[in-house]
């Protein structure tokens, strides 16, 4: 990956869920396996901690569209398409730390499913713990189960989901614009979560390529 610094890009939660990817060749999809095979290799064989929190924070210095121009075209059911959505979903956690955590906690109150454990946030779960449960996650990739961290990924996203639902059917009567965005946010996150389950299942077969 390049080492030039440049101002790390804003990201939304409207350019979540709308980002596709910028227009490159065919080619770069090798390019995007090797570049990711190369990063998780790179951190498991290290012990260095330091090494692993420049992994970790890399966006924050250099921005989302370093990753993007490498991965965002790849398929979810690869390494680099796995690493892309779990990569954007923290620049977007730490981008809106506030936001997120209103999400996350009615998501907890409204899903009656073992999520909340499977992610492992604390509750009440405010704006450092969710920050920090990003990074946990990513670190996860890095340095444990790598499909366990994809299934915790999975589990937050429909956390994430289930909240915007529930709060988009609050607004709707009287601000249905933003329930919309949050409706279509909601969609975003289910998808996002199905993508990383799936991977964390082709992870566990020898088959995430």
């Amino acid at each position: 990956m390049a080492d030039d610094f440049h101002k790390p890009t804003q990201y939304s939660g409207d350019k979540f869920d709308e980002y596709e990817g910028g227009e490159d060749p065919a080619q770069i999809l090798r390019v995007a396996h090797d570049t990711a095979h190369a990063l998780v290799n790179r951190a498991r064989e290290t012990d260095d901690p330091a090494v692993l929190e420049r992994l970790v924070a890399y966006t924050d210095s250099h921005g989302i569209d370093a990753l993007a121009e490498l991965w965002a075209r790849s398929s979810p059911r690869s390494l680099p398409g796995a690493l892309w959505r779990i990569y954007l979903v923290r620049v977007v956690i730490r981008q809106d730390p506030d936001g997120t955590a209103l999400l996350f906690q009615r998501g907890t109150e409204v899903l009656a499913t073992i999520d909340a454990a499977v992610a492992g946030a604390p509750q009440p779960a405010g704006p450092d713990e969710i920050t920090e449960l990003a990074d946990q996650i990513l670190r996860g990739l890095f340095r444990g189960d790598f499909a366990i961290a994809l299934e915790r990924a999975a589990a937050f996203c429909r956390i994430l989901s289930a909240g915007a639902t529930s709060i988009a059917d609050d607004a709707d009567p009287t601000n249905p614009e933003r329930a919309t965005e949050l409706t279509t946010r909601a969609n975003r996150l289910t998808l996002t979560a199905e993508e990383l389950t799936g991977a964390a299942r082709l992870y566990r077969i020898g088959s995430l390529d």
